[in-house]
Formats: C-alpha cells, sequence, structure tokens
C-alpha cells in the first residue's frame, strides 16, 4: 500500500509539471506594440493599415516596419463599418477556449493534490513500523508481528542454556498441542521471566521461541511504551494484548521489561514517573486481571530483575522466572562450534582448550570472538581459522587491540614490564591461585601490560584463602615498582580499584572479618533507589581498620615474595623487555632455572 501511494504521488507531480508546461506554451505568444484607440482610429483613417485581425475586441495589424500592433477595441465602438469603409482586409475570429476536459481537470487538479497529500500524512503517521512522529496513533502498539514461517532461529541454534531450553520447551509444546494440558487440568503459566546478565541469550532465545511455536510472536522494547504524552503508554499496553488475544494463541515478547516494569516506590531515576506507573498498571491488569487472558502467553527479558516491581513477578503474572547463567565450560564449547558453523575452522582447533581459557565469557562475547577470528583470517589471507588466530582473537575481546603505535620511553617500558612480572612472580609463588596464562607488555585498550590468569576449573563460589591471594597478586605490580625502583606510579590505579572493592565486600558483604562477624553492610543502589544500610560511627571505623588489615596484610606478603626472589624479578623484566610476551611454559623454565 506504501508503495501505491508513493507510485500515486510521483504520477501526480508528472501530471502537474505537464499541465503547467502546457499552460506555458499556450500563453507564450509573440510579443505585441499596444497602442490607444485613437491612433488606432488615425492608423485606420490615414491608410496605414491594409489588414487587420480582430478577436473578441481586440485589433491586430502589422506596420510597414513588421512590428506588430495591438489595441483594444471599446465594445460600444462600432469599429466593423470603419473598416469596411476604409477597404481595408478585416478577419474576425474567436478565441479559442480549452475543452471542458482541459477545465475539469484544470478544476480538480488542486483537490486532487489535496487529498494525496492527507492520504500519504495518514498513512506515515498510522505506519506501525516507522520510527517519526505519529500524531494520529499514539495509542497503537508498536510490536512488530514475527511470522513464524519466517524465523530462522530455532533451539538447535541456542546452546549453553540447556536449563532455560527445558522450561521453555515446555511453553512450546502448550502452544502447539494445548488440549493435552487442558486434559490433565493444568494451567499454563501466564509469563516467563528471563533474567540474567547482559549477552547470555536472553534474546536469542526469544527468538528461537518464534521460530519453534508456529503462533504469532509480538516482539516489543519495553521503552516504546513510555513517551512524554500521560496515558500513551497504558494505550499500547491495552492495544497490544488485544492485538494478541485476536491472534491466540500468541506469544508477547517485552525486551528489557525493566524499563517499564520498576519497582512503583522506588527514588532515583524513573522513581514517581506518574506515565511510566500507568503504564506498569495497565501492565498488571492485562497480564491477571477480570479478564481471562487465555492462549497468550507473556514471555519478557531483563538483566536488572531485582528491580522490578514485586506485583509484576508474583504468581498468576510471571508465573516462572528463568536464569539464564552465564555458560560453564561444557556450555561454552557448544555456544563456539554453533558459531563455528558459519567459517572456516582448521582440523587442529580444540574447542575444549579455548572453552576453558574464556572464563565467565557470556554468549555474546564468544560470538564476537569467532567474529574476530573469522576477520583476522582474512586479513592474513589464510584458509582457515587456526589456534593462533582463535588465541589472538580471544586476546583481543579479553584486552583490547594491540597499541603497538603508542609511543612509549625505554624507562616506562621497564617499569611497565617490572610491575607485570610482579603481578606473574606473585602468583606463581602463591599456592592456591590461578595458574598465568601469559604477560604481555603490549598496549592494550588503557592498560599499558596485561597479566592473564585461567582458571584451571570453574569456580561457582569463592573462599577465603583465594580472595586473599587475588588482593596480594593484584597489589604484586605496585610492590615490584616499589622494591625495583624505589618509586611508584599511576599504571596501579585500577589494581588498587579491584583491591579496595573486594576487601570492603569480603568485610561489609561475605562475613570474612573475624572483628566485625557475620554481619552485611551494603552500601546503597542509586540505580534502584535502594538506601544503604544504617551503620553506626563506631561499626564505620571498625570496618575501615579490617578493610586496611586485608590490604596491609596482603601487601606485606607480596614484598616478601618479591624480595625473597628479586633475581628471578629482575630475569622475569628482562625477558618481557626483549620479548614483550612470554608464557606460561617460558616463565616455569624462567623459575626451574633460578631454583637450580
Amino acid at each position: 500500500m506504501q508503495h501505491l501511494y508513493k507510485n500515486l504521488s510521483i504520477w501526480l507531480i508528472v501530471a502537474l509539471a505537464v499541465l503547467l508546461l502546457f499552460n506555458f506554451l499556450n500563453q507564450n505568444t509573440p510579443d505585441y506594440h499596444t497602442v490607444s484607440y485613437n491612433a488606432f482610429l488615425e492608423k485606420v483613417n490615414g491608410g496605414f493599415v491594409s489588414e487587420i485581425n480582430l478577436t473578441d475586441n481586440v485589433a491586430t495589424w502589422k506596420g510597414s516596419d513588421g512590428t506588430t500592433y495591438r489595441s483594444v477595441i471599446p465594445p460600444q465602438m462600432p469599429i466593423l463599418d470603419k473598416l469596411v469603409q476604409n477597404n481595408i482586409a478585416t478577419y474576425v475570429e474567436k478565441k479559442k477556449e480549452p475543452s471542458w476536459l482541459m477545465k475539469t481537470i484544470l478544476q480538480w487538479i488542486p483537490f486532487l493534490a489535496l487529498i494525496m497529500v492527507w492520504l500519504i500524512y495518514m498513512r506515515r503517521n498510522n505506519n506501525a513500523g516507522g520510527g517519526g512522529p505519529r500524531a494520529m496513533a499514539f495509542g497503537k502498539s508498536r510490536a512488530k508481528l514475527i511470522d513464524p514461517e519466517q524465523s530462522k532461529i530455532t533451539l538447535d541454534d541456542v546452546a549453553g542454556i540447556e536449563e532455560a531450553k527445558d522450561e521453555i520447551t515446555e511453553i512450546i509444546d502448550f502452544l502447539k498441542n494445548p488440549e493435552v494440558f487442558a486434559e490433565a487440568g493444568a494451567r499454563i503459566p501466564t509469563g516467563v521471566l528471563l533474567y540474567g546478565e547482559p549477552g547470555t541469550g536472553k534474546t536469542l532465545l526469544a527468538k528461537a521461541i518464534a521460530g519453534e511455536a508456529g503462533v504469532p510472536f509480538f516482539s516489543i522494547s519495553g521503552s516504546h511504551f513510555v513517551e512524554m504524552y500521560v496515558g500513551v503508554g497504558a494505550s499500547r499496553v491495552r492495544d497490544l494484548f488485544a492485538e494478541g488475544k485476536k491472534k491466540a494463541p500468541c506469544i508477547i515478547f517485552i525486551d528489557e521489561i525493566d524499563a517499564v516494569g520498576r519497582h512503583r516506590s522506588a527514588g532515583g531515576p524513573g522513581g514517581g514517573n506518574d506515565e511510566r506507573e500507568q503504564t506498569l498498571n495497565q501492565l498488571l491488569v492485562e497480564m491477571d486481571g477480570f479478564e481471562e487472558n487465555d492462549h497468550v502467553i507473556v514471555i519478557a527479558a531483563t538483566n536488572r530483575q531485582d528491580i522490578l516491581d514485586p506485583a509484576l513477578l508474583r504468581p498468576g503474572r510471571f508465573d516462572r522466572q528463568v536464569m539464564v547463567p552465564l555458560p560453564d565450560v561444557g556450555g561454552r564449547e557448544k555456544i563456539l562450534q554453533v558459531h563455528a558453523k558459519k567459517t572456516k575452522i582448521d582440523a587442529t582447533v580444540n574447542w575444549h582448550t579455548i572453552a576453558k581459557g574464556t572464563p565467565g565469557f557470556s554468549g555474546a562475547q564468544l560470538e564476537n570472538m569467532v567474529n574476530e577470528a573469522a576477520l583476522l583470517m582474512a586479513r592474513l589471507k589464510k584458509p582457515a581459522i587456526t589456534m593462533d588466530i582463535l588465541e589472538a582473537a580471544k586476546d583481543k575481546v579479553l584486552m583490547g587491540a594491540e597499541r603497538r603505535s603508542l609511543i612509549i620511553t625505554e624507562q616506562e617500558k621497564r617499569i611497565t614490564a617490572c610491575h607485570e612480572a610482579g603481578h606473574a612472580l606473585v602468583a606463581w609463588m602463591l599456592p592456591g591461585t590461578d595458574p598465568v596464562h601469559k604477560v604481555t607488555i603490549i598496549p592494550r585498550g588503557k592498560a599499558l601490560g596485561v597479566t592473564m590468569q585461567l582458571p584451571e576449573e570453574e569456580r561457582n563460589s569463592q573462599d577465603k584463602t583465594y580472595l586473599t591471594n587475588m588482593l596480594c597478586v593484584l597489589l604484586g605490580g605496585r610492590v615490584a615498582e616499589t622494591v625495583v625502583f624505589q618509586e611508584i606510579t599511576t599504571g596501579a590505579a585500577n589494581d588498587i580499584e579491584r583491591v579496595s572493592d573486594i576487601a570492603r565486600r569480603m568485610v561489609c558483604e561475605w562475613g570474612m572479618s573475624s572483628t566485625v562477624g557475620p554481619l552485611a553492610f551494603k552500601a546503597g543502589d542509586p540505580l534502584s533507589g535502594q538506601p544503604g544500610q544504617i551503620m553506626s560511627d563506631e561499626t564505620a571505623l571498625m570496618i575501615d581498620k579490617e578493610v586496611r588489615a586485608l590490604v596491609d596484610s596482603a601487601q606485606n606478603t607480596a614484598t616478601t615474595i618479591l624480595t625473597q626472589h628479586r633475581q628471578l624479578l629482575d630475569e622475569l623484566t628482562t625477558a618481557l623487555m626483549e620479548k614483550e610476551t612470554i608464557s606460561r611454559d617460558e616463565i616455569s623454565h624462567l623459575v626451574q632455572q633460578h631454583q637450580h
């Protein structure tokens, strides 16, 4: 329909241009030299005119010099007899009038143009997929209806989140065979909330549902409900569910629902927003109100489940809350294999090794890593992706792109090498820490150097010894600068920030202080509007002392290790200065030489 309006508009413009050209050509007559009626009579009586044309009281003739003259004759003047008396050849013509068709077209063209402009304007305003202002259709839903037959993503494309897939599979089974559940007397969940960290595959899972369910699938973002005009969001919610009921059974997917489902009593950004709260109230009513909402299932996704309104999370609305976690090593291996189908992979690639080397990676990061590897393969003009290319892609995703063009003085390079050698040496000497995988002083992102540690196994919880060792490793770089150069630099800024955060959480959240004990003292959250926990001045002072004691103890441990192994620290620094990057095997070789 939109193409039809566009074509009609083009033809309308062409027609107007033709008509204007036609009128211009008709009016493009030769220039006349106009004379008065008295002068005209003098020329007639004087015999200067031999031939004349009369057209609707306008006399036209040519003079002896070839100039065309014209004069308007008053209607009451009987000029024809005078012309005959003077033997002047007279040709009487009637002015040409446009045809009735041309008159009709000229009369109706402006009205047709106005109607066409109005139709185009209304079409654009009512176009649900458009991104422009919709002055006449603010209250209409902006949800996109996805045709199941056109959705190419299935559950086979989703890997690493098997528990979440099982929960979703039951919803799909209900939509395909609702009579089986009805006979069992079971009530299908009204809503399913997918929550988890960014990049874990919540939206991808929803796309797979659209491809598997074979029912109409409405997709919309939570931010599309809220406008500056009061009442628009609630109207859009009503329209969305009305459209859903017409096409039931169907699925309504709301991405980033925290944009509209935030806690109504919360302060901070969004708190006290009447428009947002009206929209949320309407959503609550539509999901579980007086009217039955059979066969319309709402699936929502968010990474801020903690700030959602409790009324939205109760049974009858979002009956199921499915956590979509970061994948474990097995899940990462499956995800890598799914994305590897799109590119060429060398036979020597070991996906299990790559999966072990990417702890904490989300599905989105893994997909980005494979894509970066494909780009690097094309840049290097290699026939397939090898392990070296995947390692380089992993480093780029994890630490950022190399900044080889950055100009660094020899002294800065030596300080950076000493700093990273300090991290690596403390991590190597402390038992129970994650093994050192690689150390580099090639600048990446904001860092001038990086020490990479990879855990040998997945960790779901961390004990006090592991966290204390982590403090020692983080402080190893700053301590190494002090031991070797008797000077400190700004290079340890991020290390200090992480040390402060871990030490304070050990005391305030995880109860790892014998003095403070198993008590929680959480700080306020400005995003959710939750105030911080009230504590006395004595408690705050006690917490500060315990945090400082943990940091001082870790610093002393790092100082002792680096002082005792000063020669090995210098050898590691020299190796980094020469090679810029050293691996775990090279560090092990240096340590063994030093011990012998």
